[in-house]
């Protein structure tokens, strides 16, 4: 069920959160590399501000050397109005920690470049339980099909034109993680934990294989949101 910040040390949680009333917080491409880059400078104990990194470029932000991290990042998704991210908890508070981390500094640099004031996420956010019943694998993939809606708006209610070339769409979407576990190479996947990636990976399900799982799991999030 979804909870409000409450996490365990060694535990897994899904957590999202959403613009608030529900507005667009990615306007451009520069603002989703932002985000994923505060992914990887934000997951430190020593915080790193990224407005203190002048003249960098997106890929040479991966290569910051880090040393102590708050979380474990299994994977992530942002959408036009809101993100998913599979995180562990290493540390007590870590978790929030991260997360507020994240909040405030996206926050801070959309305000200042859309000269506008004030929350742009909802406040708590959410996060689900990942119980150790339930397959991980299946959740990165849950997440993974976010952008389902982008290609397919009603893949939720079992409508889906062309499962084949969803798939292929869902690959080529550059703001998840899905690149990672299929081993592409690029900059980014040095934010998740590479002990979490390759023990999911082994076990990951075919995204056309589990449309209907995801659909039903993202009924539930959004029923008790």
């Amino acid at each position: 069920m979804t909870s409000f910040n409450r996490f365990s040390p060694g535990e897994i949680y899904h957590c999202y959160n959403r613009g608030v009333d529900k507005r667009i917080t990615f306007d451009t491409t520069l603002d989703y590399k932002r985000f994923i880059q505060l992914l990887f400078l934000c997951n430190n104990k020593k915080l790193i501000q990224r407005s203190s990194l002048y003249n960098i470029n997106h890929d040479d932000v991966f290569d910051i050397q880090k040393d102590n991290p708050l979380v474990s990042i299994g994977g992530y998704c942002l959408m036009p109005n809101h993100f998913h991210l599979l995180l562990q908890e290493i540390d007590e508070g870590g978790i929030s920690l991260f997360m507020s981390r994240i909040g405030n500094s996206y926050t801070k640099y959309y305000n200042l470049k859309n000269n506008r004031n004030g929350n742009l996420f909802v406040k708590p956010f959410l996060s689900k339980h990942i119980l150790s019943d339930q397959h991980y694998s299946h959740i990165v993939q849950y997440i993974h099909l976010n952008p389902a809606e982008l290609f397919e708006p009603n893949w939720k209610t079992g409508k889906v034109a062309n499962t084949d070339q969803l798939e292929i769409s869902l690959t080529e979407y550059p703001y998840s993680s899905l690149r990672d576990y299929l081993g592409i190479k690029r900059p980014e996947q040095k934010l998740l934990d590479p002990t979490f990636v390759s023990s999911l990976s082994n076990e990951l399900p075919s995204l056309k294989n589990i449309l209907d799982e995801a659909s039903e799991y993202y009924a539930d999030i959004e029923q008790n949101s």
